[in-house]
């Protein structure tokens, strides 16, 4: 489910009061493949609740060009919304999902693996807020890049 950034103090604080956890990633997610779903399920296994921090058009736009995202912010947050492993879907504009984690708090932060806590740019957050970090392994010569240029090969 689509939520707004503004509401999302007060759905973690909820889920918090029921003793329960919130467990958060974040990224593009352009063209879904089994990699994400993989990724998704993984992050889902550590916490109760996964709130999926999405960038926005203008962020992909930014840190990928002109010429990202494929598909448009609201289908991609309409399609990991339909993913059973996906609670909450938060949209965001910035390059960084910094800000927004600073703001969630959130119990459990996954990365994937390309990442270490000595690489991690949010890793000062996490270690302020207590969030505790776990790395998450690639499906092998799965990723949106890959499979854009498949398409443009064919």
């Amino acid at each position: 489910m689509l939520i707004k950034r503004e509401d999302l103090r007060a759905l973690i604080d909820k889920i918090h009061n029921t003793g329960k956890t919130v467990v958060t990633t974040n990224g593009c997610f352009d063209i879904l493949h089994v990699g994400h779903v993989r990724y998704l399920e993984k992050t889902k296994t550590f916490g109760d609740y996964l709130i999926v921090l999405l960038n926005s058009d203008k962020s992909v736009r930014s840190i990928k060009g002109p010429s990202r995202p494929i598909n448009n912010e609201m289908d991609r947050a309409e399609i990991l919304s339909a993913l059973r492993c996906v609670d909450y879907v938060v949209l965001f504009d910035e390059d960084s999902p910094r800000n927004l984690l600073d703001e969630m708090k959130p119990d459990v932060y996954t990365k994937g693996a390309d990442y270490t806590m000595e690489t991690l740019p949010e890793a000062d957050i996490m270690k302020k807020n207590g969030t505790r970090v776990e790395f998450i392994d690639f499906v092998a010569g799965k990723s949106t890049t890959k499979t854009i240029e498949k398409m443009k090969e064919a």
